[in-house]
């Protein structure tokens, strides 16, 4: 079964993003570089990706008939989506022992989702 783990970064988590090239950065990225050799070592993942700050999110909607375009950042939140991992597991409990590994499990949060299971060319 293939599952996302979305991490929920801080804002001081964010701002570390910005210090690439110095030993703050290097120890901020040190956890994150040790989780994913471990997925990719263990065989488990699928894909994943950081993504950049809130600021660079847009939503899109059509409300009658009229496409409505808001950039981001929306709420004033404490935690912001920072990036995602796909794995492919056995079950919800070996998924739930890769996501508590996540190192924003210990500061800001992360969320465990099942991927829907679509057939290919569905």
């Amino acid at each position: 079964m293939k599952y996302m783990i979305l991490v929920a970064e801080t804002e001081k988590e964010f701002a570390m993003r910005n210090e690439a090239g110095t030993p703050a950065f290097e120890a901020f990225m040190a956890p994150w570089f040790a989780y994913s050799s471990e997925l990719a070592q263990a065989g488990v993942i699928v894909g994943g990706q950081a993504l950049m700050g809130p600021e660079t999110a847009t939503t899109v909607k059509i409300r009658e008939g009229k496409r409505i375009v808001q950039d981001g950042p929306y709420a004033d939140a404490k935690e912001q989506l920072g990036g995602f991992f796909v794995i492919d597991v056995p079950d919800t409990e070996t998924a739930r022992d890769w996501a508590v590994k996540a190192p924003t499990t210990k500061t800001g949060h992360t969320d465990l989702r099942k991927v829907m299971p679509y057939e290919e060319g569905a």
